[in-house]
Formats: C-alpha cells, structure tokens, sequence
C-alpha cells in the first residue's frame, strides 16, 4: 500500500471537511458596521467605472486575490487548475495552497503546477512560515517559488491552528527573525499572511519591519480552521479543545483598520469572510489593496473553471456597482470615500 504523508493526509482532510461541514466562524467580520454614502446623483456612468489596479508590477482587472486553499492531492490538483482558468480569464490574481507536499513529496508538485493554465496571472506561492523553524531555509522558499514559476511568496502564520493539531509544529519562538531572512534573500516579494485569526497592528509594525512586501490580514469571521481541527480531532477531548476557539479571533475590518494605521505605506491585503463585491469596496475604501477570496469558491471549483468564473463575474460587477452608487470612478476614489460606521 501506497504510503501517505502526514501533510498530504491533512489536505485531503481539510478539502473533505470544508465542503461537507460547517466550519464558519462564530464571529462576524465587522463590516457590516460600515455603510456607503448612496449618491442619488452620482454624476459618472457605470460604463466608465474602473476596477483596474496593480501589486509588484503586475496589473489585475480588479482588486481581488483567489486566496490560497488547496494542493497535494489529485483532487485539489483539479481544484487548482479550475480557479487558475477561473482567475485567468477574470484577470484576478491567484494563491496557491501550502507546498510543504511538494516539497516533501515531489510528485505531489503537479497539483500546483497551473502556468500554463493560467500564463498571465500574479501567482502566488505558499508555505507555512513556522517551517522556517522546523528545517526550512531559503532554499526551501526558492523551491516553492520555482515549481509553480510564482511571482511572489506567501509565508502563513497559523499558531492557534498548529496547536489544536494532534501533529501540530508549535515552536514558533525565533520566528521573525527567519522570516526577515527570506524577505532579504528572496528575489520575489514575500507576503505574509495569518489563516483566519487576524493581523494586528503591532504585529503588522514588526512585520513591515522585517522586510514583507505585504501582508494579507486574514481576519475572522469566514472559515474557522479551529472547527476544521475540530472534525479531525482524534478524540472528544481535543475536540472539545478547538471547539473552544469557534469564535476567536480579530475580526476583519478590525484587522484591516488596525494594520492601516501601523503600516500607512504597505500594501494590504483583506480576507477572512469576504462574500461580495460590495464587501470588497468596503476592504478597499478601509485601505486593502486587494480583497481575497477562498471558501465560498471551493464549491464552484469543485464544479469546474466555468462556476469559478461566474462567482468572480458577480463580484466584479457587484463591485462596479458599488462604485457607481457610490460615486467612485475608480479604485483610488473608492479609497477616498468615509465609511458611515453604524
């Protein structure tokens, strides 16, 4: 029998409980608060509103990220290639899933191999930064950058989850100082980003500190990864643990509010339970540079390129509709409209 690695058993368990569980968090994320000025008369067309924006050089259609899900399983190789023909034709930008598999398992890197499915997209690598403290080096990095010829690397934090896990890596003291190190030696930019618990300000200062090109806030109030560990906990004890933590967490716009005052300059990114374009110009005019996107695609991906495609085409047009009500012509208008916090 064919043996599976530990991190390769994992992914198919997560892709299994996220579509089959409800794994939403208990908190909101916060931006419900905040209401748009409606424009009676707004004084543009909504033919002539622009969604366009750029990161590292790289031009997108709009300011939304297909944010890292999946990979090292056949099936979430599929999963990929769907939201990679999916972000290619939107024009959107794209993060893969965690390489630890291909790093670990070479054979495993087709699943993440979607260039040539996607030849025009800002790709995004990805590995759990707290290997840097298990081994991992820039060479590791390089790696994953390499495989999937990506344009920037993402390193996730994930603490809380790592240590509901039965197998979780926890010795996260030293951290930064190896992520600073890769942010120096790398070639690419580095975006570093929290799983769904939130970024804060001091937090996003040290960061910013260290070098990051980016950082993606990925607050709460989408997927909460502690009710994941919950379904693929060993016992009802370690269960009853991660259960604990349904509602923990910095909420979105908190998250996004926060790192924008600590960081005015850096570029940021907004996820954790992002559901429509009108929550994206909410992101946007809080300061993100991008929204991103994971759990409400994965059914889509599941069902092929073309579902993908029409989620992410009612975004954009729920966005530009946004805008148009709004009375932002583009992007950096949008930027400069107040919020109404309710």
């Amino acid at each position: 029998m064919k043996k599976v690695t530990p991190s390769v058993a994992r992914k198919a368990d997560h892709i299994r409980i996220n579509l089959e569980k409800n794994v939403q968090s208990g908190v909101s994320t916060g931006l419900e608060k905040y209401r748009f000025s409606h424009q009676a008369l707004p004084e543009i067309n909504l033919a002539d509103v622009v969604t366009q924006t750029s990161i590292f050089g790289r031009k997108l259609s709009a300011p939304l990220l297909v944010s890292s899900m999946t990979g090292g399983t056949k099936e979430a190789g599929v999963i990929n290639r769907a939201l990679a023909g999916a972000a290619q034709s939107a024009g959107v930008a794209m993060g893969l899933g965690s390489l630890r598999p291909a790093i670990e398992t070479p054979a495993q890197a087709s699943s993440y191999r979607v260039r040539d499915a996607a030849p025009d997209i800002l790709l995004l690598s990805n590995l759990g930064a707290i290997q840097l403290n298990y081994g991992y080096s820039v060479d590791e990095c390089r790696r994953a950058v390499d495989l999937v010829e990506a344009d920037a690397l993402i390193l996730h934090l994930n603490s809380l989850q790592e240590a509901l896990q039965p197998e979780g890596d926890t010795e996260f003291a030293g951290l930064l100082q190896k992520i600073e190190t890769i942010c120096r030696s790398l070639s690419v930019p580095v975006v570093v980003k929290e799983v769904g618990w939130g970024i804060g300000g001091e937090t996003a200062r040290r960061l910013a500190m260290a070098g990051v090109a980016a950082i993606d806030v990925a607050g709460a109030g989408g997927t909460s990864w502690s009710q994941v560990e919950k379904f693929r906990a060993r016992n009802r004890g370690q269960a009853r643990v991660a259960a604990l933590f349904a509602d923990w967490g910095l909420p979105t716009a908190e998250a996004l509010v926060e790192c924008r005052r600590a960081v005015p300059d850096l570029p940021l990114i907004a996820s954790g339970g992002i559901r429509n374009g009108l929550e994206i110009a909410k992101c946007i005019a809080l300061g993100a540079s991008l929204a991103g996107v994971a759990g409400p695609l994965l059914p889509a991906a599941v069902q092929g390129a073309r579902a993908v495609e029409a989620e992410l085409d009612r975004w954009i047009r729920e966005l530009r509709v946004t805008m148009f009500a709004a009375g932002a012509r583009d992007l950096s208008e949008l930027r400069e409209l107040p919020l109404r916090k309710s």
